[in-house]
């Protein structure tokens, strides 16, 4: 007979772990490491980032379980102070952030350096989880508990896009879109916000973008208008992945890679690394792996009895989807260059961090998918 999870021992919960998607992430985080060491292999000033990465993540999966074992109703009542403390750093960054590659993202906060709009990725799924959790303890959804789902999303966007940081503003619009569509939005207003989001591509792309972020789609256009400027990376990309065939040139083996023919391609272009040293099959194995990791995030959004912790899984795979989506699409150059990290894999702690937030999520409902959860009265 399977325990409910209010009645579980830590040891009883750490037992109901779902032990197939941590193993899945150890995986992908472990391949993640090689290729590092790959990509640093003839630079010794970036010698320790494989060692970083992996010794990071050891921190962070203990941190994940940790949380995991966390009761439900905790992470509903930490899901609003998450979101108005992540507001609060985004606005910090606003007034005093730090600048670095002509955006201003960061907080320097002593001797860390953190992004506060990769927090929010978490944060603005747990708020709409909880949100609709208690709207619906309350009355049948309308509406009006729509539109202030969408004021929630609105705000933290249009902080992000000011910075700018064109890639992670879309993700939070995605991600909290995809939050209420699973939450049950009628096809009606579906249609008529994808034909607003059509209409308003050109009043963005001409009053919302700056010039390097309008390069950028130039370049995603027509990557040959300036094979040696702003087009270089992206032809180097596709080089590397074209270069790397069926089954690669072999484990830092690559010429691309190790003659560092291609910039920054130790956090967002390192996919073109896997394509040129591990090839087609490398390359597929990864995106495997991914997919197994999120179809067993949508079994355990399915399998929760709480409408709190099938929320809050949904949105939680489909950010791990969009990251692992934009960042190959743009590498491959189907979709423009907006900086986003490839999970697990790409080095940066801010960005693993938040992934593995999110995963520690994705274990914390499935360890209490038949837990209930009340939340009237609770601020």
């Amino acid at each position: 007979m399977r325990i409910i999870a209010e009645k579980m021992s830590v040891r009883d919960k750490l037992l109901n772990l779902h032990w197939s998607l941590l193993l899945t992430i150890i995986a992908i985080a472990s391949f993640g490491t090689a290729v590092l060491v790959s990509v640093t292999l003839k630079d010794a000033s970036m010698a320790d980032i494989p060692w970083q990465h992996m010794t990071r993540f050891i921190g962070v999966l203990v941190f994940t379980i940790g949380m995991a074992i966390a009761p439900l109703r905790v992470w509903a009542m930490i899901a609003y102070p998450a979101y108005l403390g992540s507001l609060l750093l985004l606005v910090g960054v606003e007034l005093f952030g730090t600048v670095g590659g002509g955006a201003q993202r960061w907080l320097d906060i002593g001797p860390v350096l953190i992004q506060p709009s990769e927090f929010m990725k978490i944060a603005i799924l747990l708020a709409l989880a909880r949100y609709y959790h208690q709207a619906s303890e309350n009355k049948e959804l309308n509406i009006g508990n729509h539109i202030i789902a969408g004021l929630i999303i609105i705000i933290p966007t249009v902080l992000v896009l000011k910075q700018p940081d064109l890639g992670t503003s879309l993700m939070l619009a995605a991600t909290g879109g995809m939050v209420i569509f699973f939450a049950g939005l009628s096809w009606r207003i579906i249609i008529t916000g994808a034909i607003v989001a059509l209409l308003s591509i050109w009043p963005v792309y001409q009053f919302g973008l700056k010039d390097y972020q309008k390069e950028r789609v130039y370049t995603f256009l027509d990557p040959s208008r300036d094979p040696l400027g702003a087009g270089y990376q992206l032809q180097q990309a596709k080089i590397a992945i074209g270069s790397g065939g069926l089954q690669g040139k072999g484990f830092m083996q690559g010429t691309q890679s190790q003659n560092n023919y291609i910039p920054e391609q130790h956090t967002d272009f390192i996919f073109t690394i896997i394509a040129e040293e591990f090839g087609f099959v490398g390359s597929m194995s990864l995106l495997t792996a991914w997919a197994v990791a999120l179809i067993f995030g949508l079994f355990i959004a399915n399998r929760s009895t709480t409408i709190f912790g099938s929320l809050a899984a949904a949105g939680v795979v489909a950010t791990l989807a969009f990251y692992v989506v934009v960042n190959i699409g743009m590498v491959m150059g189907l979709m423009p260059v907006v900086g986003v990290p490839l999970p697990l894999i790409s080095h940066g702690g801010t960005a693993m961090m938040t992934v593995m937030i999110g995963f520690s999520i994705l274990l914390m409902v499935h360890i209490h998918r038949d837990q209930s959860l009340v939340l009237k009265g609770i601020l």
